[in-house]
């Protein structure tokens, strides 16, 4: 069987990358930013594990295990301070909050 070429692999990392861009860009409601910014974080770590695998290196795949433990943060912060900002206002729509005093 024939292998996939890289070229394939970062064209659909690209394309991901940018839904993800755009979908931040657009969207107003954070829980879809969160989601967005997780999906430019997949786009990365698919083209980490794809040079990894290109260059036959193992660096990629560890690089994509410390992208995936700085997402997993970066998620529990934000739906902490969401969950914080609803409590205040009930509302977390991102227009609104324009401002992080209590």
């Amino acid at each position: 069987m024939a292998e996939v070429p890289l070229t394939w692999y970062l064209i659909l990392s690209a394309l991901l990358f940018t839904i993800g861009v755009v979908g931040v860009l657009v969207k107003r409601n954070p829980i879809v930013i969160f989601m967005c910014v997780e999906l430019m974080l997949n786009a990365v770590n698919l083209t980490l594990v794809a040079f990894g695998r290109y260059l036959g290196d193992a660096g990629g795949q560890m690089l994509s295990i410390f992208v995936m433990a700085v997402a997993a943060a970066e998620v529990a912060v934000g739906l902490g301070i969401l969950i914080a900002i609803f409590r205040l206002r009930d509302n977390i729509n991102v227009d609104e909050t324009n401002t992080m005093r209590g």
